[in-house]
């Protein structure tokens, strides 16, 4: 596939606030009967620690780290780009990549062994309604799920159904994959082997609509927010953070204040999960949270969009997009901010 040089962050496109992978919707003290728990270290209250944009990245979100962590998969969208479509880039900015080259792409993650990547498209289904990642309402129901070499080579279909079939991801051993299948419009999770065989579903209820989901290190226990069903099409509604057992088994609400809680993402070691809440009056912000204690500790302090986090598998770097240097137009790039001092 083809490998793009730029010289610099192309402004095009709009910004993703409902996307199909994460759909959106307090300092923390040492622990010091636990080395692992968040530090604040020499941080000041209300003050990001270092952050700096990925050189050379076109607009673009949902950006997750290689095995190695020096190069990020994401959706992204260049000015050759109709739609937004799956890339690539080296965490210095250098090597950007283009996956595929037809239809509309979404969600992607690497295989563990970092040989490979899945990622979500609808360049099978060109003939049906393109649909929105970004409403729920219309997603498109053509997205289904493929792998390929890292460098778009070597493509395989995973799912040929017609249904959405997006917010992929792989356990951390690699042997599964998680992802979210809409059917008649009702949001599940699912499961398949590695290799696409062995589809079975995760979560059966009526009243939720389940999504963003990630396996945590354990490779049994799946992290996710979900939303009522009765509240889809309002302008602000409630999401909360759920765990569950890849077989459907202890159900768990981790979240249960008002508000949206949106986009969780785990810790190496599984203790935390960084997410996104809204702030008043519409301030998206990413916060890290114990999962056991609730204790929380605020990441970003900005007026623009904040979100998507992602914490590498070192516990040193979280990914994250923003529009806080868009100059005021409705566009994301993609931020590294270190949290090496945090010790995760």
């Amino acid at each position: 596939m083809k490998t793009k040089k730029l010289t610099g962050a192309l402004l095009v496109g709009g910004i993703i606030l409902l996307s199909a992978c994460t759909n959106p919707g307090a300092k923390k003290e040492a622990n010091a009967e636990d080395s692992k728990d968040v530090q604040t270290a020499e941080t000041v209250v209300n003050e990001e620690l270092p952050v700096h944009m990925i050189p050379n990245s076109p607009e673009g979100a949902e950006a997750y780290f290689s095995p190695d962590d020096q190069s990020m998969i994401f959706n992204g969208k260049t000015g050759d780009d109709e739609h937004h479509m799956v890339y690539t880039i080296n965490i210095d900015g250098t090597g950007l990549t283009q996956i595929n080259d037809r239809g509309a792409d979404a969600c992607s993650y690497y295989h563990p062994d970092g040989k490979s990547i899945i990622w979500t498209s609808t360049r099978d289904n060109l003939d049906m309604h393109p649909g929105n990642y970004s409403d729920p309402k219309d997603y498109p129901q053509g997205a289904e799920l493929y792998t390929s070499d890292l460098d778009g080579s070597s493509v395989k279909r995973l799912t040929n159904n017609k249904y959405y079939d997006a917010e992929v991801c792989y356990s951390p051993d690699g042997t599964k994959i998680l992802f979210g299948r809409q059917i008649d419009g009702k949001m599940d999770m699912w499961l398949m082997d590695a290799d696409g065989t062995n589809e079975r579903q995760v979560t059966f209820t009526d009243d939720w609509q389940e999504g963003g989901a990630f396996i945590m290190p354990d490779n049994e226990t799946i992290l996710y927010r979900a939303w009522k069903r009765e509240d889809e099409g309002k302008r602000s509604k409630d999401m909360q953070i759920f765990t569950i057992k890849t077989d459907g088994s202890d159900f768990k609400q981790i979240t249960f204040e008002h508000g949206t809680h949106w986009a969780p993402y785990p810790s190496p070691d599984g203790k935390y999960f960084a997410y996104v809440k809204i702030l008043p009056p519409h301030n998206f912000e990413i916060f890290i949270r114990n999962l056991e204690t609730g204790k929380e500790k605020q990441l970003t302090y900005n007026e623009s969009f904040d979100g998507f986090p992602v914490i590498s598998h070192d516990g040193k770097t979280l990914a994250f997009s923003s529009g806080r240097d868009a100059n005021g137009e409705r566009k994301l790039y993609l931020y590294l901010m270190d949290i090496s001092s945090l010790n995760l």
